[in-house]
């Protein structure tokens, strides 16, 4: 068991990242005006191993997020099949949530409000390296500033062979944001306008408007909210896409900021936990299959020695700052 907890000196905010269970990050604890506020979901005694590793925290999914239709897909003239005993499944037979959420990462550098982190699928899952066309690296520097938690990503292609890929982030945003309010009462903001139709919870291609009950940059109270959704049309502001959880009752937000690469939201109510999931992912549900049938799916290709930059931040704070 390797965790790894962070402290910004001047708030007394900090975090807690399980290394050893896929640099899960399962406690944001943020000081705002002298008060605690829990962030993340976590299922009481994630850390120790015995609790599914993408139902807690803020499990990171690479080089695939959510499903692969029945774990198959081809590429470049070949076919690739995820057996069940090496990548994770859900129950309608997909394979689910990428290689590295599961496994222990590298760490590289360490602060005491910082850490990064290091995941190749060569050298930390080497059994899964012939399930991908390439060896795959991603680098997570996660920092705490104030009441801000930040993750910078660089996702690298260390192999001689193009690499296709897709990254998201599944945070499970705990309701409400003070002891003394009302989750239900709590809103909930994405700036989408569409969804990808979804058949089994697998895109079909087709992009639909959202139900009524569900088109989420309305702000919908979480108490009248029901989700496992694939959002796009995510509109920016410089770049900048911001999803909210906001608690009107202590008047408290939660904002979640990422740079505009990423171009879908994926919004889940868990029936496990009074939590939100909003996710940022670069590409949509099924990607690597979608892209070769013609859809826009958001599937991206490294070249050999290529990389990509993002980030995401998740900060605190009072309603309206």
């Amino acid at each position: 068991m390797q965790i790894v907890v962070l402290n910004d000196p001047i708030t007394g905010s900090s975090a807690q990242i399980a290394a050893h269970l896929g640099f899960n990050c399962f406690d944001f604890t943020a000081r705002v005006n002298d008060e605690s506020v829990a962030v993340i979901h976590a299922a009481e005694g994630f850390a120790d191993g015995t609790k599914p590793p993408s139902h807690s925290g803020i499990p990171l999914l690479f080089p695939f997020p959510n499903r692969i239709r029945s774990g198959r897909y081809s590429w470049d003239g070949k076919d690739y099949e995820l057996p069940e005993s090496l990548v994770g499944y859900e129950g309608s037979g997909n394979a689910i949530h990428g290689f590295c959420l599961d496994r222990p990462w590298r760490i590289v550098s360490q602060t005491e409000s910082s850490v990064t982190g290091v995941f190749q699928t060569s050298k930390d899952a080497p059994e899964r390296l012939p399930l991908w066309p390439a060896d795959a690296e991603i680098e997570i520097c996660y920092s705490l500033n104030n009441a801000c938690l930040r993750a910078d990503i660089e996702v690298g292609n260390p192999s001689d062979t193009p690499l296709p890929w897709g990254f998201g982030t599944h945070a499970y945003f705990k309701l409400p944001l003070s002891r003394n309010s009302d989750a239900d009462k709590c809103a909930v903001y994405a700036p989408v306008k569409k969804t990808w139709e979804l058949n089994g919870c697998l895109p079909t291609g087709q992009i639909l408007d959202p139900p009524k009950d569900a088109q989420l940059d309305r702000s919908p109270y979480f108490g009248d909210l029901k989700v496992d959704d694939v959002y796009t049309s995510v509109e920016s502001s410089n770049g900048v896409v911001e999803c909210k959880v906001t608690d009107e009752q202590a008047g408290l937000q939660m904002i979640q900021r990422c740079d505009d690469s990423f171009r879908e939201i994926v919004a889940f109510t868990p029936p496990w936990a009074t939590a939100v999931c909003l996710e940022p992912y670069t590409c949509t549900t099924d990607a690597i299959n979608l892209q070769q049938q013609g859809v826009d799916a958001g599937l991206q290709v490294l070249e050999p020695g290529g990389k990509w930059n993002g980030w995401i931040e998740i900060a605190v704070g009072t309603v309206g700052c």
